[in-house]
């Protein structure tokens, strides 16, 4: 059975992925792993809207995506984005592929609330398939998640986050990694290694989690109830594989005791 690790990079981390990130990636590779990494773009295109002087706004956490806005997502995530990381793989001699959700409907989607958020989509389907081959040809796939309709008439933002957790329920991965720029759930400067889902929630309220962390990990959780049996919280900017291990916080469906490390 084919080690399939998803790896979600937010648009704010793009910048700042270390020299050492993309030589885990390699690690990973050589160790039999097959990653597929899905990027978002949030900051990118916040800067392109307003230098361009259209007006956005987010509803519940989803950007409202008109067809003026769409048009700027699409060419920030599958252009300025998806390239840099593809280019990137390119000079630690990774063979990566630059795709966006639309390529041969490999992410399949519906509107969300069209009457609220406009263009935001809800996956439906993943072209497992797709993936499934471009893996076997050792390539990473690099996801911008821009999906498309089922009738191939509409084009969707989707949230890079349920993109990623509906790939990687799709693809049977083994886990799901969440890039930011800390090496994890930190308590008393330490990292937790591995926590329930539960913990997290008293965690958050115990003031422990706070600030940026608390969406990712509620992300996180979004995967776990999506099919998910087994998350990550890892940093962009310091090792997350070494000798064979994963360095961050595990979050499991499971009831566990937290532990330090």
């Amino acid at each position: 059975m084919e080690k399939i690790i998803v790896i979600k990079c937010g648009g704010s981390m793009i910048d700042d992925l270390s020299d050492k990130f993309f030589m885990d990636i390699k690690q990973m590779q050589e160790n039999g792993f097959k990653p597929i990494i899905v990027h978002g773009g949030g900051p990118a295109i916040n800067r392109l809207l307003e230098n361009l002087q259209i007006q956005s706004e987010f509803i519940n956490g989803l950007r409202k995506t008109t067809p003026e806005v769409m048009e700027v997502v699409e060419m920030v995530l599958s252009g300025s984005i998806t390239n840099k990381l593809v280019r990137s793989m390119h000079t630690y001699g990774i063979s990566a592929i630059g795709m966006t959700g639309s390529d041969s409907g490999l992410i399949q989607a519906e509107a969300k609330d069209f009457e609220n958020l406009g263009l935001v989509g809800e996956v439906t389907t993943i072209n497992r398939e797709l993936l499934l081959k471009l893996l076997s040809m050792n390539l990473i796939p690099v996801i911008s998640p821009i999906a498309i309709s089922e009738n191939s008439n509409e084009y969707y933002n989707v949230n890079a986050d349920s993109a990623a957790a509906a790939i990687a329920v799709a693809m049977s991965a083994e886990k799901i990694l969440f890039v930011t720029d800390v090496p994890g759930i930190l308590k008393d400067q330490q990292v937790i290694e591995t926590v329930s889902q539960n913990e997290v929630h008293s965690l958050i309220e115990e003031g422990v989690i706070t600030g940026g962390m608390i969406p990712k990990v509620l992300a996180a959780l979004k995967s776990l109830e999506g099919g998910m049996n087994r998350v990550m919280i890892v940093s962009g900017k310091s090792p997350l594989y070494k000798k064979g291990q994963f360095i961050g916080t595990t979050i499991l469906k499971e009831q566990k005791v937290v532990s330090f490390g």
